[in-house]
């Protein structure tokens, strides 16, 4: 299944996902997009999504964990929210040649338009698209768990990228590289509630390597694992300097080798 950010509302994008296979939800950025809408005769009629909106049903309420804004300070803060799920089928209708040179088709697509609306909060609802059917109070919980499942994917990518060090990476050979992007992800699999646990060895490993004492109801958080990789990173990048210079100059200075205790690379 795929995710994908807010794309705009670009259906070459969706043609592409839909061509592979897979599924899309997508936060819309437009309500002006032209699609068919349920008529009253059991139809369909030519309209706009703000116009679908308008015909939208119920389905469910639930609780959800969103940052909302503060009003004295400006600054926001986790808050459970009540929100609303609202939901109505549409159609789209579209060309497979956007954006390729070959003759192609009109294909119509069933899709259904989602309206998360976060009660008690002055943030605007969440308007959702998906092929996914949305016709019951289940479906519509797991199309909103789905896009919440995005904001994880989308900080651990920042997190990642962030805590790695780029430019210190470039300096390791690719043996290198994947343990360290390998054990990013553990770190991050666990920040993020991703399906990695404090049971997890590496986890545990990047965490005392932080400094971490296991204490009751006291799990590492972000600085603690960032620390542990950085010093594993430290580790692997004097690593890789260590083996270049052999490898270019030969063995190691007399005072050097007598500091690694005459530690020489394999091979």
């Amino acid at each position: 299944m795929i995710v994908p950010a807010a794309v705009g509302d670009d259906v070459a994008v969706w043609r592409t996902i839909w061509e592979h296979d897979q599924h899309v939800v997508c936060r819309l950025q437009h309500s002006d997009r032209v699609v068919d809408l349920p008529a009253t005769d059991g139809g369909w009629q030519t309209g706009s999504i703000a116009q679908a909106r308008a015909g939208m049903r119920r389905l469910t309420q639930t609780t959800t964990t969103i940052d909302v804004p503060q009003p004295t300070t400006g600054h926001t803060k986790p808050q459970t929210v009540v929100a609303e799920i609202w939901a109505t089928p549409i159609r789209l209708t579209y060309a497979t040649n956007v954006r390729r040179p070959e003759p192609g088709t009109l294909v119509t697509k069933r899709l259904w338009l989602i309206e998360i609306r976060l009660l008690g909060t002055k943030l605007d609802p969440w308007l959702l698209l998906t092929d996914w059917m949305v016709e019951s109070a289940a479906q519509g919980i797991r199309i909103l768990t789905m896009y919440r499942q995005r904001w994880s994917v989308e900080d651990s990518f920042k997190w990642t990228k962030a805590c790695l060090g780029w430019e210190e990476v470039q300096l390791l050979d690719l043996a290198g590289i994947r343990l360290l992007v390998a054990l990013a992800w553990v770190a991050a699999g666990f920040l993020y509630h991703l399906g990695i646990t404090l049971d997890d060895e590496s986890v545990q490993v990047l965490a005392k390597l932080g400094g971490w004492e296991p204490r009751p109801n006291r799990p590492p958080g972000k600085i603690t694992l960032t620390r542990g990789l950085r010093r594993v990173l430290d580790l692997l990048a004097t690593d890789a300097f260590l083996h270049a210079y052999y490898r270019d100059h030969g063995p190691f200075p007399p005072r050097l080798a007598a500091f690694l205790h005459g530690w020489q690379p394999d091979g």
